[in-house]
């Protein structure tokens, strides 16, 4: 018991501190494009850590096999180098009772794997795709922001405004550039407004109006010398009416239960990815074992390349047999079991290699001291 409690501490520190990173990485760089986002007035910037929050049991039901994978390679990877393994094998400990000690706390990780994939990432999602659609029934005055050019409708409208009241319904100093769309270059030409002051109403039936006070409006089409300027004491234009869609569309965010039982392939994909997920963690188990044991002389990062190589293979692997599966080019019998099947023979073949190199190496020995 003392030896299986050090050595799952040190495997589940070392995982610990590694998801940490790399959760770190990841949702840092997540963050920075959803900030970008905000910026140019996509999304809300309020939004943006509820978002995030959203998204976090997504990360981790990918981080935390690579964890556990890096965890158990630089755990033991260091006993091995300071020689603790080789007292451990001198008392009995073979690769095999190592592997079933290792897979208690690959289990309790399998657990939360589970958990995250069957349940809790599928709620994150659905939850963040009710936001984005919400953010984009909201019209370009709900994420407006005072002294700051705003592009929309992939920077066909440009939007600005000196200052704008608490409550969003009064505008000061705007700026409305329009691009038109039209079949000549005089259609194609631009529209712009501007006013030195404006405000939102909402009609009883729902509809909203952009009403602008003592403006002017210029049409006309660069590099055309006809353009038209308007003065107009207040001009309205009608908005376009918020449509909140309760639909969610994402594989990742349907319910686990209404995979159940369905008989097309989007879903037994997502199902079979989501059952995966938790099996991924033992197999990967399996494979980093006997991927840790290194020799001293040669450091505990000889085989960390490889092994991570090899991680990768298996996770590509599977993202592509899943999409094959959805698109008909795989058979429902072989699903995504033929790639964990793949990776569980090469597990096995990783573990028992060894010991049975260094016994024909010991026979062959023994005979040739034989023949001396």
């Amino acid at each position: 018991m003392i030896v299986f409690r050090y050595l799952s501490r040190e495997v589940l520190l070392t995982l610990s501190a590694v998801s940490a990173v790399l959760l770190v990485i990841i949702m840092s760089g997540r963050f920075v494009k959803y900030l970008a986002q905000a910026a140019s007035g996509a999304l809300d910037p309020g939004s943006l850590f509820l978002i995030m929050g959203f998204r976090l049991p997504g990360f981790l039901q990918l981080i935390l096999p690579l964890g556990l994978f890096l965890g158990i390679l630089l755990a033991y990877g260091r006993l091995y180098l300071e020689s603790e393994m080789t007292v451990l094998s001198a008392t009995g400990m073979s690769q095999q009772r190592l592997l079933g000690m290792t897979m208690i706390p690959a289990a309790g990780v399998a657990l939360v794997m589970a958990w995250l994939s069957l349940s809790l990432a599928p709620q994150g999602a659905m939850q963040f795709q009710l936001l984005l659609n919400k953010q984009d029934a909201m019209t370009e005055f709900d994420t407006l922001e005072p002294g700051r050019f705003q592009a929309l409708n992939d920077g066909t409208r440009v939007t600005y405004t000196e200052t704008m009241t608490d409550d969003r319904a009064n505008l000061g100093g705007v700026f409305i550039s329009q691009k038109n769309q039209g079949e000549n270059q005089k259609d194609r030409g631009i529209s712009i407004l501007v006013a030195d002051s404006g405000r939102q109403e909402v009609r009883p039936d729902g509809s909203r109006y952009l009403v602008l006070e003592n403006g002017y409006r210029y049409d006309g089409s660069p590099g055309l010398a006809d353009y038209r300027a308007i003065k107009y004491d207040t001009y309205g234009v009608m908005l376009a009416r918020p449509d909140i869609s309760e639909e969610v569309t994402d594989r990742d965010a349907l319910p686990t239960a209404s995979l159940f039982g369905s008989q097309e392939l989007r879903s037994i994909a997502e199902l079979q990815w989501r059952i995966s997920l938790p099996l991924l963690v033992f197999i990967v188990t399996l494979m980093a074992v006997p991927l840790s044991r290194v020799n001293p002389r040669q450091g505990r990062f000889l085989k960390l390349l490889p092994a991570i190589l090899l991680y990768m293979t298996y996770l590509t692997l599977l993202t592509y047999a899943r999409g094959w599966l959805e698109n008909g080019k795989t058979p429902l019998v072989l699903g995504l079991w033929w790639v964990h099947a793949i990776f569980l023979a090469v597990g096995l073949a990783l573990l028992y290699w060894e010991p049975l190199r260094l016994k024909m190496q010991s026979r062959r020995s023994m005979k040739e001291m034989a023949r001396g």
